[in-house]
């Protein structure tokens, strides 16, 4: 009878555990970045990692692949299926080569939502934008002159990878705005990969090859901040000067050194926070995330979905001498 009693007592000790766990991470939604070991996606996590503290039993699990590739994404996009998430939420190194696995995700009834840099519409329910793609490449045409005598002057651009979809965006919209700049003129266009030694041989290249570019714009925080290193190391400050897309946080130096005057952007711990909180609302079915509809972002406000099935949560926020002492405390 004794041993009855124990193993009831086991038994019920075990179930409470196991009912424990449940609630502790009732909704488990996989954060898909480009690549571990970026900053900007660290500090997007930290915001993820508030809305799931916020909302309640949910488990936001923080992945991507070592290096920028779009096979290395579906890896992790099959991992997270084995592992029964409710929800992902991606920023994808390539629109449509992981399509096929958020499909098979959403077959197992995953929601499944793109942020930053986009997965085509039929990969996913809806987009978030950090900003309007417009008003980005404005910013960094903006930024550009900004940084030129009069405003006149040779430039060049350090992207990410060719297939990123958010960058490449930007790039066009650079292009298609440029005849609104026409003291502006873009010389050529690299591409590091978001690698920050790939970034920085690209930008020391492309600084010899092509002597007369005095402003780098790099919408993206690996380039900016490689790019600002080769300025500084190859004493070109105040000759040259680098901009774009950076965390303060890695680019105090460069605004301190003189490689760049100012540089620009979102703040990432909102973005990563705005992510998970429309994830959490599509899986509780709060919302179906169409066109049109918006939708519950807790200390964010509503979000609302545009007809093309994307959202923009903020405008790019520019930082320079005058606020980089704060601002690089925060991320």
């Amino acid at each position: 009878m004794k041993l009855a009693k124990k193993l009831a007592v086991g038994v019920a000790l075990a179930v409470a555990m196991m009912a424990g766990t449940a609630s502790a991470a009732d909704m488990k939604i996989g954060l898909v970045v480009k690549s571990l070991g970026n900053g900007f996606f660290d500090a997007a996590n930290k915001g993820a990692q508030e809305a799931a503290k916020e909302l309640g039993g949910v488990e936001v699990i923080y992945t991507g692949p070592t290096s920028t590739t779009a096979e290395g994404q579906i890896e992790v996009i099959n991992s997270l299926i084995a592992q029964g998430v409710d929800a992902i939420a991606i920023s994808a190194n390539d629109p449509d080569a992981v399509v096929p696995a958020l499909k098979k995700a959403t077959q197992r009834g995953i929601k499944v939502i793109s942020w930053d840099s986009g997965v085509a519409a039929e990969g996913r329910i809806l987009q978030l934008n950090p900003s309007s793609n417009e008003l980005i490449g404005k910013m960094c045409l903006t930024l550009a002159k900004d940084h030129l005598d009069g405003g006149k002057g040779d430039f060049a651009i350090l992207s990410a990878t060719t297939t990123s979809t958010n960058q490449n965006i930007w790039i066009d919209q650079m292009k298609k705005q440029l005849k609104d700049f026409p003291g502006l003129n873009l010389v050529t266009t690299v591409y590091g990969d978001d690698l920050s030694d790939k970034s920085y041989r690209e930008a020391e290249g492309l600084l010899k090859s092509n002597p007369n570019v005095k402003v780098i714009v790099a919408p993206t925080t690996v380039g900016v901040l490689a790019a600002s290193k080769v300025v500084e190391d190859k004493g070109l400050v105040g000759k040259v000067y680098v901009t774009g897309l950076g965390l303060p946080s890695e680019m105090a130096g460069a605004i301190k050194s003189g490689a760049t005057k100012e540089f620009a952007i979102w703040n990432p711990i909102d973005l990563g926070y705005s992510a998970a909180q429309i994830a959490y609302r599509l899986v509780k079915g709060e919302t179906d995330g169409k066109p049109g509809s918006e939708i519950e972002a807790g200390r964010m406000g509503k979000i609302k979905v545009g007809d093309n099935g994307e959202a923009a949560m903020a405008d790019p926020f520019v930082y320079n001498a005058s606020n980089i002492d704060q601002f690089s405390k925060v991320f």
